[in-house]
């Protein structure tokens, strides 16, 4: 829907050899039921012009499915058609166009004409340009289609994911009606409507999220992803508040009876061929098969089918966002080993979903999946689900961005005046999903501080390993975190083994080196949960001389010698305590007569120095009185000078 009438399509390219077997596989959903039961539902929203009163009234359009509408609210404007770059195909700066609306003015809704260029496309120039809405004008007179956004791709995916404004198709007829007032000077004004697109019944929403786990399929794969992280708090809030009724849902297909043999078949589908997937690689020689992804597809149905039992519905949000981020299939985890952690680290009873999945083997109906691909032909208002993703609120389809506030907005919509809940009310949709089982995320109860891997965020709970005091952990944060780095064994030794008898600790936990746990001297085990005293008596690493009498401690020994001997540990050998006191004693002579010897000698050079000192001085002292010397000047005679 997203391609120009005018523009002939591609040719479709080739597929691989590999794949043309597989292409009669890809049933289109509609061929589930009869053909008259089969139908895609638009869903519409009313435009109403106000002015000029010559076209006065409602009027139908059908609502883009990308974008946001402004679900349970409307919007007036004032409708106008470019001189140049009508269909809306090239940026409007190129033409100095600009449709941003002056303080005190109507917001402006630009008109475009189909044709040339994704309907996409044509809305973000627009939205580019200052528009606060358009509207797109059929080409031809027909029955009103949904517009849809174009398969994504690098140069796509740069503008679809930050189209913010509504937009609508309009009937051929109704365009030219609003092209032929505008040429003739009318102000033409017209009110988007978008309170009834949603249904709002009772005071629940119902909605649903029909999905997959399939998480190599590109761009609409990781669309789908952020989506699921981004509403999961919201989606939790309505849900423990008994505001709304959430359903996820799952597409699958069936082989044809003639190819139920196949290799194709057989790597794609479960039960005989009767519930299909692609590849996710689109090689059926390598990688994941398409019957991977059918399992997974039914492991999550059964797992909100159990929690659903246990009156916790909203653990189907935990579950889906922390397989993807634990169990990708780009690091080859995508399997049940790792989708079985996930459900332990939740609560749920495994062995109730392994009952609810069934044998994939058996060549009968699973009455799971079965009842999945009933649901997906459409009922009453809704349509058939034929495109994933696809949200469905009050039985209707939603068109717009799958965005957090978009899709929120919509939900909002559908509830009853005056019975919406808060968070429909306020921005604020935070909650603390850490407090309800630590969020599922590892935690260490027995640590001498609070430390757990789950951390609160507008996104909701996160499983990342902390930083504690200093200390990094590393893990995935929902079975493991160990401590790591300097400074590890204050917390909690490290993960390490530690114990203290008699006063005495030890601990297996190392800083630093090549091993974060190895038990102390004295010790042999693993150093995680293990470290054993090792008596060094028995093992013969101790006290091996003659004389040597062992007694084994708790991480140590002690080695006593018989008679008068001392043990020497350095050496590990006795010797005489008599001997040793002699030569102890002999040498504390020596040390004294040495320390009296050096100590005579030293005072007699000091007496020498000081006396030859004194009588060099009394004797320079005499001869200054009898002649004088060098370096003294002539005293001179002062008796004649007294009475002058």
């Amino acid at each position: 829907m997203g391609l120009p009438r005018s523009a002939p399509p591609p040719p479709p390219p080739q597929p691989p050899r590999f794949l043309l077997g597989f292409v009669v596989l890809l049933v289109v959903v509609s061929s589930l039921a009869p053909p008259s039961a089969a139908r895609f539902v638009v869903e519409k929203n009313s435009l109403a012009v106000t002015s000029p009163d010559k076209i006065k009234g409602n009027y139908d359009s059908a609502i883009g499915n990308f974008g946001i509408p402004q679900y349970g609210g409307s919007m007036a404007g004032a409708v106008t058609y470019p001189e140049k770059n009508r269909k809306g195909c090239k940026e409007f700066s190129e033409f100095d166009i600009s449709f941003k609306s002056k303080p005190g003015m109507l917001p402006k809704f630009v008109l475009v004409d189909r044709g040339d260029c994704f309907f996409a496309l044509k809305v973000w120039n627009a939205q580019k340009a200052g528009a606060s809405a358009v509207l797109v004008a059929d080409d031809i007179e027909e029955r009103l289609i949904t517009m849809d956004s174009p398969e994504e791709d690098g140069s796509t995916a740069k503008y679809i994911e930050n189209i913010t404004i509504p937009s609508a198709l309009i009937e051929k007829s109704f365009g030219e009606t609003l092209k032929k007032a505008i040429s003739s000077g009318d102000m033409v004004n017209v009110n988007l409507d978008w309170r009834e697109a949603v249904p709002h019944p009772d005071d629940r929403v119902e909605y649903e999220l029909w999905t997959n786990s399939n998480d190599e399929c590109g761009v609409k794969c990781d669309m789908l992803m952020e989506f699921v992280k981004d509403f999961k708090g919201a989606a939790q809030i309505l849900e423990k508040g008994g505001y709304t009724l959430f359903t996820p849902h799952y597409i699958t297909w069936y082989c044809p009876q003639a190819f139920t043999l196949s290799k194709q078949c057989k790597s794609q589908c479960i039960n005989h061929g009767r519930y299909c997937a692609p590849d996710p690689e689109q090689d059926f020689s390598s990688g994941y098969d398409g019957k991977d992804v059918v399992l997974e597809n039914l492991r999550q149905l059964c797992l909100f089918r159990v929690a659903n039992e246990s009156k916790k519905p909203w653990l189907w949000w935990d579950y889906v966002t922390d397989f993807q981020i634990r169990c990708p299939m780009k690091e080859k985890k995508y399997n049940q080993e790792c989708a079985d952690g996930v459900i332990r680290s939740l609560g749920l009873d495994l062995k109730k979903i392994e009952k609810c999945m069934g044998d994939p083997n058996a060549d009968s109906d699973n009455p799971v999946l079965k009842e999945e691909q009933n649901a997906q032909v459409g009922k009453g208002s809704r349509g058939d689900v034929t495109i994933l993703p696809t949200l469905v609120v009050n039985n209707r389809q939603y068109r717009g961005k799958l965005a957090k506030g978009a899709v929120l907005k919509a939900i909002c919509a559908g509830f009853e005046e005056t019975t919406e809940p808060s968070v429909c009310l306020s921005d604020d949709v935070e909650t603390n999903e850490c407090l309800d089982n630590n969020g599922g995320c590892w935690q260490d109860k027995t640590a001498n501080v609070t430390v757990t891997a789950c951390k609160d965020t507008f996104r909701g709970r996160v499983c990342e390993c902390p930083l504690v005091d200093g200390v990094q952990f590393k893990g995935d944060g929902y079975t493991t975190c160990e401590a790591s780095g300097p400074g590890r064994c204050k917390i909690n030794n490290g993960g390490c083994w530690n114990d203290s008898q008699n006063g005495q600790s030890y601990s297996a936990c190392l800083d630093f080196g090549n091993s974060k746990c190895q038990c102390p001297r004295g010790f042999k085990g693993d150093g995680v949960k293990t470290c054993e005293d090792i008596d060094e008596c028995k093992e013969k690493k101790a006290c091996q001389c003659p004389e040597c009498s062992c007694k084994n401690t708790w991480g140590s020994y002690e080695c006593t010698c018989s008679g008068d001997l001392l043990y020497i540990r350095d050496h590990d050998t006795c010797i005489s305590k008599s001997s040793t006191e002699t030569k102890s004693a002999w040498a504390a002579v020596w040390v004294i007569v040495i320390g009296l010897a050096m100590a005579g000698g030293g005072g007699y050079l000091v007496y020498k120095y000081r006396l030859r000192s004194y009588m060099d001085s009394e004797i320079r002292a005499i001869m200054a009185q009898y002649m004088p010397l060098d370096s003294q000047a002539e005293v001179p005679n002062h008796v004649n000078e007294v009475h002058a």
